[in-house]
């Protein structure tokens, strides 16, 4: 796994992460700051935006998670997945999702529809990536951190076969 990273392209170096986290949570803060969200993290990628975003986000709000997932440490999505639904009622909420990328967004707009169903009054999204690419389904983020070209990455909660979430910046696997 070391030579993964070791010969992988950098496309945005941690300095322009932590911008586009800046901009990110200044963005939604412009919009939620008076209404009393929920954020909901998607595990497992959404773990380090929410975390990075957090402290970013300077008003009330509540936290819980969801877990579903089309990965399972592998590099091309299959059936979506449901590990965990939110513990916190959706009902009459205004609820932010925030993940980690939208590559297809089948899992997303999956997301965002049973929040949907679960009655939440609104519900927006945030991703710290948005794939340059077709999509299977029409999904598009309320928020963006930032925009990548139709390549395999990793770092910052993306993977690489359950490896290099941490890694400190994005960058794309070459060769794949």
């Amino acid at each position: 796994m070391e030579e993964v990273f070791a010969t992988a392209d950098c496309l945005y170096p941690q300095e322009a992460v932590e911008s586009a986290l800046d901009q990110l949570a200044s963005a939604i803060g412009a919009r939620l700051a008076d209404r009393d969200p929920l954020v909901l993290c998607v595990l497992t990628g959404g773990i380090p935006t929410v975390g990075h975003l957090l402290t970013r986000l300077v008003f009330p709000l509540h936290l819980d998670y969801l877990h579903a997932t089309r990965y399972r440490n592998q590099t091309a999505g299959g059936a979506l997945t449901w590990v965990a639904r939110p513990k916190t009622p959706l009902v009459d909420r205004v609820v932010l999702v925030v993940d980690d990328i939208l590559d297809e967004g089948i899992t997303l707009h999956a997301i965002l529809e049973e929040c949907r169903k679960a009655g939440a009054a609104e519900v927006l999204s945030a991703v710290l990536v948005r794939k340059d690419r077709p999509r299977a389904v029409d999904v598009c983020p309320d928020f963006v951190g930032l925009e990548i070209p139709d390549r395999y990455v990793f770092g910052y909660g993306l993977d690489y076969h359950g490896y290099w979430r941490n890694a400190p910046g994005i960058y794309a696997v070459r060769g794949l």
